[in-house]
């Protein structure tokens, strides 16, 4: 899916107003379609509307559909093709085909099923959304698909029949250090799709005027991650160069399951860090998978260029690239 969004939420919350509700997704595409598979358009009973299947190209029919398949108590599987004129008009070179799952909320994907859905998702756990499009069965899958869930990739199984809708947690980012580095990467990831947080007990470097419109705490890297949780979408990067304050958060990281993490440094400076890490009582297999010296070698010089390297890592870790 895209960068976390709260469709499912807002199509519960509708069809419990009343209102009435129908999720329209998109399942499968051909050619340059202007949303990937997965995303999501939420259509109320009164015509009111949340999201995108096509960037402004269909939603005008998904809508109309949306509400007799509403009225009706149906699913229904629509498909369109988005012409090279509509497609330049929404930023494309060329058109495409797209083909969206329109389900009314209630008497197609019951209310039970969408509030548990909602709840795994505010709890920051993993689930997939499965459908049969020929014999109308859902189920949620918590454990499975692994390789749809590591790269966010919603889409029909081999059979042409079951659509599986991956619902990861949002991406998130913990910074350690309110250095200039992290200037640079904070927006940069925010950009990518991260929920980026920035911890520093020192008040001069974390402030707003440094990091304005972000999301800052100032305890100490160990209470910071306790309080926030570390899981596998989960990115730690350390940026201070002091053990007093790096150390402790990696502690924590490494016994846990985040998905990536990164320590800023010379090889010298991280073969101190692995000494460190082994003093503590860490094995070889868990201290590898720290990235130190952090970052991508692309010769960066420079904090931008250092985020940009850092950035790069971080997607190639978390898309399972070596």
């Amino acid at each position: 899916m895209d960068r976390f969004d709260s469709s499912p939420e807002t199509a519960l919350a509708w069809h419990r107003k009343g209102i009435g509700a129908a999720l329209a997704t998109v399942v499968q595409t051909w050619g340059s379609a202007p949303r990937r598979v997965g995303s999501q358009l939420v259509i109320g009973g009164d015509g009111r509307i949340e999201g995108s299947v096509s960037g402004g190209c269909v939603e005008g029919a998904v809508i109309v559909e949306a509400i007799e398949a509403i009225e009706e108590g149906e699913a229904r599987l629509l498909e369109f093709g988005v012409s090279d004129e509509d497609a330049f008009a929404v930023g494309l070179a060329c058109g495409g085909t797209i083909r969206v799952l329109v389900e009314p909320v209630g008497k197609v994907l019951s209310e039970q099923m969408l509030a548990e859905l909602v709840d795994i998702r505010a709890g920051r756990d993993a689930v997939t959304y499965e459908v049969n499009i020929t014999t109308g069965k859902r189920r949620l899958v918590r454990d499975g698909y692994s390789e749809r869930m590591r790269m966010d990739r919603s889409g029909f199984e081999e059979d042409g029949e079951t659509f599986v809708a991956v619902h990861n947690p949002p991406l998130r980012l913990i910074v350690v250090g309110a250095v200039h580095i992290a200037q640079a990467l904070v927006p940069m990831a925010r950009i990518a799709g991260y929920d980026p947080v920035i911890v520093d007990p020192r008040e001069a470097f974390a402030s707003d005027q440094r990091f304005p419109g972000e999301q800052i705490l100032h305890d100490w890297p160990d209470e910071a991650v306790a309080k926030l949780g570390l899981d596998p979408r989960t990115a730690l990067v350390l940026l201070t160069h002091d053990p007093k304050l790096d150390d402790p958060a990696l502690q924590a990281a490494l016994a846990a399951d985040v998905f990536y993490i990164g320590a800023l440094g010379s090889t010298r400076t991280h073969a101190k860090r692995v000494e460190r890490m082994q003093a503590a009582g860490f094995t070889s297999e868990q201290i590898e998978c720290i990235h130190g010296p952090i970052g991508l070698d692309i010769g960066a010089a420079g904090p931008s260029e250092i985020a940009v390297a850092v950035l790069a890592q971080m997607t190639a870790v978390l898309r399972g690239k070596a």
